[in-house]
């Protein structure tokens, strides 16, 4: 049986992960235009937005399962990891306003915060310490 804090990780590390899909799909359009902004990447732009996208979505799913179904605490610390750096890296800015799309990713952020702090309580540390088959 899993403990509560590795199901309630699961629930909010997957909304968070269904959010920023929303989030990806709103922002489709103005994403596909920054990179076809830079010459570089001219003629790439849906290609280039949906790979990002679907790499940034698989893994973390990829880390969600070996957390909470294999608890996996190499997965566990290269999720701290990510979330992290999406931290230190991420955009928060408000510049053109307040929109839709930003207070997605404000949600989704803090979602992933509290998700990867569940996994720090005493009933996560001990699955995780659990010897597995």
């Amino acid at each position: 049986m899993r403990p509560s804090s590795i199901v309630w990780f699961e629930r909010l590390f997957l909304l968070s992960l269904a959010l920023a899909m929303l989030n990806a799909v709103l922002s489709y359009g103005m994403l596909v235009a920054e990179v076809e902004s830079e010459p570089a990447l001219a003629g790439m732009g849906g290609p280039l937005v949906l790979t990002v996208v679907a790499a940034s979505l698989l893994i973390p799913l990829i880390l969600w399962y070996f957390i909470a179904r294999r608890a996996s605490a190499i997965a566990k610390w290269l999720l701290v990891a990510l979330v992290a750096i999406g931290l230190l890296f991420g955009s928060y800015g408000f510049e053109s306003g307040i929109t839709l799309p930003d207070i997605l990713g404000v949600v989704v952020t803090i979602l992933q915060l509290v998700a990867t702090a569940l996994l720090f309580r005493a009933d996560a540390r001990e699955w995780f310490a659990r010897p597995r088959p």
